[in-house]
């Protein structure tokens, strides 16, 4: 919903503030005023092209601000995340567009720098504007389609997901199509390097395992070297333990004669036992790091193998398993040939028979919702003025290149004016009141799907007045109840709907003519109406009829 606009130095406005409100507002004045300079400042915020025509005579530039508020539409969040811009949903959103005397523009999003292009297309989510030289909104047949699925609540998820496992069986089918015919160039090398990692039979994780086991036979053919000479230095009729042993024996033969070697003696008794048993855990630390010398070099050579392997196909070596099966699942489906193309290729029809069940179901679901939708329509043209007018929503079967995850059909709302004459296109219509009205028509028969938050009819009740009027201000505010509406209007009977009136005037000082906009009380309202009744001179009758004319709607 559009809640503020404020505009500096466009054409002939060199300050405005207007403030809106939900429901239904109108703007009126006098033929010349000025009403279409402000339609043309809400364009810049929507991304329309930015002329330097538009800035007022002697200002630098023109700025052009606007605030929305969005709703809980999480799109829009989307939208401006996917551009790297930040917003969170039902954010509000600050739009500013600023055009230069000399040339060239720029436009900020919450004061983030933003592309025209991304305003045109989130003003598409924001602001429908409706008039003879519009081309987006109803006008633009690509939005048909997703109008009618949300008038006929369409089922559209089993839809997307037939088209998604279509999709993935065409592309396991295109790439078993492509390998074959890669491995078909390459059947030698693959046959050579499958047997060589057949051969070798490498597993996950050996490498690092036969590495660890390595170093640990490495480190303890260190240990032990140290330990022998340890033992050396011990054993043997020249080590410690020998020389130990003699001693005490002749210091046993001594001490018999000597009563104060005792001591002597049983000191170097212990010193024998002790080194007995340092010896026997000596030999035992020893025989614990023993290792079988043929396993050390079976490891060293399996080890070289799989690194040279490795580098030859240029991946770790704890990847030569998973190369091996890749290479042999692309082997047998080398081998298995025609046969287990047929097999994909008979997934893939029956993937896209599932996607046509439910394109079909979808199109009759479309079909009967458009009958729905054209009696709808078709009972609001006769109070338009458009009786003799019917309308149609077209439904045509693409061609498979164009199927999608929304179905196969293209959706468009097609008219013909006048007994007889063909249907054409809504945007072929001539007439720009009729197809204002025509967009009326369609958007009270469609609703809750009317789409934007806020729309903009412009003169949407040219050339006709009386009942045709009323009808059309009884529309718009049954319209206004789901959505803001603004409506450039000269018919009194559309004025008198509004919830909201803004008059549009211009202004001299003998110098500088300027376009002002201001917010109308009742009593103000009244007397505009009354100026539309009756024209230059505004007489007590046309007041009277103002004030009836509001009180009724």
């Amino acid at each position: 919903m559009l809640t503020r606009l404020a505009i500096r130095d466009i054409v002939l406005i060199e300050a405005l503030d207007l403030d809106f409100a939900p429901g239904l507002g109108a703007l009126t004045g006098e033929t010349g005023a000025g009403k279409s300079i402000l339609l043309d400042a809400l364009g810049l915020v929507l991304g329309q092209r930015a002329d330097s025509g538009l800035v007022r005579h002697g200002a630098a530039q023109g700025v052009v601000t606007a605030s929305f508020e969005p709703g809980d539409d999480a799109g829009i969040a989307a939208l401006l995340a996917e551009h790297g811009l930040e917003g969170e949903p039902g954010e509000p959103l600050l739009i500013r567009r600023i055009v230069k005397a000399d040339g060239g523009s720029r436009a900020s999003i919450n004061d983030q720098p933003a592309s025209a292009a991304l305003l045109r297309e989130l003003g598409g989510r924001l602001v429908e504007i409706h008039g003879q030289h519009d081309d987006r909104g109803l006008l633009n047949p690509r939005g048909h389609r997703a109008l009618l699925d949300a008038f006929a609540r369409t089922p559209l998820a089993p839809l997307a997901e037939a088209y998604a496992a279509w999709r993935r069986a065409e592309a396991v089918l295109a790439e078993a199509r492509a390998e074959l015919e890669t491995a078909a160039r390459d059947r030698e090398w693959l046959e050579h390097a499958v047997g060589e990692l057949a051969t070798l039979a490498p597993e996950p994780g050996e490498e690092e395992s036969l590495a660890a086991e390595r170093a640990t036979m490495q480190k303890g053919a260190r240990l032990a070297e140290d330990l022998a000479g340890v033992i050396a230095h011990l054993d043997g009729s020249d080590g410690a333990l020998a020389a130990l042993r003699q001693a005490a024996r002749r210091l046993d033969r001594v001490a018999a004669e000597q009563d104060d070697l005792a001591a002597a003696l049983a000191a170097l008794d212990r010193a024998v036992i002790e080194a007995s048993e340092a010896e026997e855990a000596l030999a035992r630390a020893g025989e614990a790091l023993a290792f079988d010398p043929a396993r050390l070099d079976r490891i060293e050579t399996r080890l070289f193998d799989l690194r040279g392997l490795a580098r030859k196909h240029r991946v770790q070596p704890d990847g030569l398993a998973a190369l091996h099966e890749e290479l042999a699942a692309r082997l047998a489906r080398l081998t298995a040939g025609s046969a287990g193309l047929a097999a994909l290729e008979r997934a893939r029809d029956a993937a896209r028979d599932a996607y046509c069940t439910q394109a079909e179901a979808v199109s009759a679901i479309r079909a009967a919702a458009a009958e729905r939708l054209d009696a709808a329509v078709a009972g609001e043209l006769a109070p338009l003025k458009l009786d003799a007018a019917r309308i149609r929503t077209g439904l045509e079967q693409l061609g498979e290149a164009s199927w999608g995850p929304e179905g196969w059909d293209r959706v468009e709302f097609l008219v013909s004016t006048n007994p007889g004459a063909p249907f054409a296109p809504l945007a072929k219509i001539a007439s720009g009141g009729e197809l204002s009205r025509f967009i009326l028509a369609l958007k009270v028969a469609l609703a809750e799907q009317a789409g934007a938050r806020t729309m903009v009819f412009d003169e949407i009740d040219r050339g006709v007045g009386g009942a045709v009027a009323s009808a059309i201000g009884e529309r718009l505010a049954r319209l206004a109840a789901q959505a803001q509406l603004l409506v450039v209007t000269h018919s009194p009977q559309v004025a008198a709907r509004a919830d909201r009136h803004f008059l549009i005037a211009k202004s001299h000082d003998g110098l500088v003519t300027r376009t002002g906009v201001r917010a109308l009380d009742a009593g103000d309202r009244a007397e505009e109406i009354a100026r539309m009744l009756s024209g230059a001179e505004i007489t007590d009758e046309a007041r009277a009829q103002a004030r009836r004319l509001i009180a009724v709607a």
